[in-house]
Parts: C-alpha cells; sequence; structure tokens
C-alpha cells in the first residue's frame, strides 16, 4: 500500500463516482464542531462503490473475461454490480439469506445474477470462494485486499482538502477495507490528526482483535447495523488499523437508532445503521471529541425501510422523545384527570391509555395506569416523574 495508488484510483474513480461534500452538523455533540462526510449520497449509496470500481478497472483482460464474484451483506454488492456493469464485465453476487430485500433487487438491477446463501457475510463468503475455484470467476474481495482499500482511501484525501485543519475523523468499521484506507491516508499525510474506529456491539471483531494482538473471530453477530456485521476481520484490514487508528470504541444499538433518528431529523437524511455508528460515537462521547473540529463518515444509506420505523421508535426511547410510565392509583374517580393535568402542565403529551384493575396491586381498591408519553428528553422525563411523585402519585411510579 503506497500513496501513489490511493492517488492513481482516485484518477480512475474520477466521473465515476461523486465527490460528495462536508455537510457541518453542529447540533449533534454541542461540545464539538462535528461535520459528516455522506457517503450515504453516494452512486450506489454507499462508500462500497470506490473500492470495487477501482479493484475491478484494474483487472487484467483475461480476468475480466472470466467474469467476477463477490460477496456482501448488500452495500459491496452494490458497488461490484455496478463496477462490472460499467467495465462490460459479468458479476455474479453471493448474499446472506438475511440481507433486506431492497439490497437485494438493487444488486440485481445494476445488471449482476444473485445467490442467496444461508448465514450471515461470513457464510456468503466461503461459499463464493468455492464457486470462484469451480468456475474461475475473479474474487472482489470486499475489504481485504490492496485495490480495494485503495478505492475506500480516496475519502481520507478527500477529507483532508475539504477541511484541511480537521483534527479529529471517526469512521465505521466491519471488516476494516474503509477505516484502513482513510487511516492510512491521513496518517500519511497528517499524523497529527487523529482516526478512530467505531464497531457496533453487537459485532466487534476488529475491536476486540486490536485488543487482543491478533486477529479473532467471533462465533456469531447480530446487529441493527448489517453492513458491518462481520465476525472476523481481514489480514491486511488488521495490520492497517492496528498500525493506523489512535483507537476502537462500540456502540449499542439503542445509541445506533438514537444516530440515525438525529440525522434524520436534524441533517434531512437517511442513513443505515452501519452509516450512522460514527454518529453515535460521537453523540455519546465515545471518542474524545470535544473543542475538536470533528468529520463523521455517513459510510451508508441503504436503510431496509421495513425495520425504520421500530429503529426510529427505539431513537425516541433513548434520547428521552418518548416514555411509558406506570403509576398504581387508588381507584376513584378523577385520578386519570389528575395524571393528565400534571403531564399537560409540564409540557409532555400523553399519546397512548391503558387503565386496568388488577388482582396483583398490593391493595384491593388499586388500579394499575400505563401511559405513552412524548417528551423532549430524559430531563423532561425525570421532571414528570418528580411531580406525579409530588402530587401524592406513590413512589412506585416508573419509567422505562
Amino acid at each position: 500500500m503506497n500513496l501513489d495508488e490511493l492517488y492513481k484510483a482516485r484518477y480512475v474513480l474520477n466521473g465515476i463516482i461523486r465527490r460528495t461534500d462536508l455537510v457541518q452538523a453542529p447540533r449533534l455533540n454541542p461540545d464539538a464542531d462535528i461535520y459528516l462526510k455522506p457517503e450515504n449520497l453516494q452512486v450506489t449509496g454507499s462508500f462500497k462503490v470506490r473500492g470495487a470500481c477501482y479493484k475491478i478497472s484494474q483487472l487484467s483482460d483475461e480476468e475480466k473475461a472470466r467474469g467476477v464474484i463477490a460477496c456482501s451483506a448488500g452495500n459491496h454488492a452494490q458497488g461490484v454490480a455496478l463496477g462490472a456493469t460499467h467495465a462490460g464485465v459479468k458479476s455474479l453476487i453471493c448474499l446472506p439469506e438475511g440481507a433486506p430485500i431492497s439490497k437485494v433487487e438493487a444488486t440485481r438491477r445494476y445488471g449482476a445474477e444473485i445467490c442467496l446463501v444461508p448465514g450471515v457475510y461470513d457464510d456468503a463468503y466461503q461459499h463464493a470462494l468455492k464457486l470462484r475455484d469451480e468456475h474461475g470467476y475473479t474474487f472482489v474481495h470486499p475489504f481485504d485486499d490492496e485495490k480495494v482499500i485503495a478505492g475506500q482511501g480516496t475519502i481520507g484525501l478527500e477529507l483532508l482538502e475539504q477541511l484541511p485543519d480537521v483534527q479529529c475523523v471517526i469512521v465505521p468499521i466491519g471488516g476494516g477495507g474503509l477505516a484502513s484506507g482513510v487511516a492510512y491516508a491521513i496518517k500519511s499525510l497528517n499524523p497529527s490528526v487523529e482516526v478512530w474506529g467505531v464497531q457496533a456491539a453487537g459485532a466487534p471483531s476488529m475491536y476486540h482483535s486490536v485488543a487482543d494482538g491478533h486477529i479473532m473471530r467471533l462465533p456469531n453477530v447480530s446487529t441493527v447495523a448489517d453492513g458491518i456485521a462481520v465476525k472476523q476481520p481481514g489480514e491486511l484490514t488488521y495490520d492497517l488499523c492496528h498500525k493506523h487508528l489512535d483507537g476502537i470504541v462500540t456502540v449499542t444499538e439503542d445509541e445506533i437508532c438514537a444516530a440515525i433518528l438525529a440525522i434524520i431529523e436534524q441533517q434531512k437524511m437517511v442513513v443505515e445503521g452501519a452509516g450512522a455508528v460514527a454518529v453515535a460515537a460521537a453523540m455519546f462521547n465515545k471518542v474524545p471529541i470535544a473543542g475538536k473540529k470533528t468529520i463523521c463518515i455517513l459510510s451508508g444509506g441503504n436503510v431496509d425501510v421495513t425495520i425504520l420505523n421500530r429503529v426510529i421508535h427505539r431513537g425516541l426511547v433513548k434520547s428521552g422523545r418518548i416514555c411509558k410510565l406506570t403509576l398504581t392509583l387508588e381507584d376513584k374517580p378523577g385520578q386519570l384527570v389528575g395524571v393528565s393535568q400534571i403531564i399537560s402542565s409540564m409540557g409532555g403529551n400523553v399519546v397512548k391509555v391503558n387503565h386496568e384493575r388488577s388482582d396483583d396491586s398490593n391493595r384491593v381498591t388499586d388500579c394499575i395506569l400505563q401511559l405513552q408519553v412524548e417528551t423532549r428528553n430524559h430531563e423532561h422525563v425525570d421532571s414528570i416523574r418528580k411531580a406525579l411523585i409530588e402530587a401524592g402519585f406513590n413512589t412506585q411510579c416508573q419509567v422505562y
């Protein structure tokens, strides 16, 4: 890997990809000066098109004639399909059978043949290698390949040109191709810039590998950030991440959902789970960014819309924008009115009510009241809870 390769990749990709502009996002964390690199607005909706297109462009005529094969949770698949079609090359893509239908169909529309494989990304990877050996396809690895890493590294070149005084860059990590390329580019040109990687807590393969000093394979992964749900990082990417990253952190499912919600509301952009992890790390101070000019890379926007409603709901709960109140009340007239008046006076909005008599109550005359309330934040929730308790609605009032 060298800088010449990255500059060559940028030249080759000129005219194929978009040079996505930085977007300032001051409200995501008021303690830092945050900018977003919206690769969710990239051609195919993900940064993956950079590495895939550059890799395919560098194949020999013989390799192109045999066709290419790849495996992916979705975004690399679309990048390979577009790159192969652009180069007039046949492409076969192996995807996990649980990949979002939207990503499967998008890959098909870019001109690829599809092969769905039971399991997760790593299972699709093994099947793709088998088909490669059987039919002589050229394999386009989603991350552990110098050409692919160089293509992703063009983002690092752009970041330093777009914000020369950047102090910190936060980048998502699945297999590590994006983090490797970006970190190598930035550290080669300006070593003083911090580069942090972020993984989902449900798929922390690179996090544990770097921490333990050797490549580790997780028995399973589970996260809403399906684009970075990788059991084992690559050898090249592990070496580059271990050498060039300032650190790796993890974010929870709720933090990812809250970040997706914040990006939708504040920046009017839709990102997938993997595309939101860098913002989640910034929002919840997983990375030391206070007072720093910081860039968060939004790696992709190919969200599965069938789960978006659930993601938004979890984001609302995590952000204190919606809560459930459970109160044990004396079963007599006026109790519900009293509770509603307090919540209304505090600026809360009741959106759902469940009132029932229960044999489980401590007293025969008690009843259970459950309310779903729209609120501003966690402080607002606490103030409503305290006001209810102070008004005599017993201390068994719970917020969850």
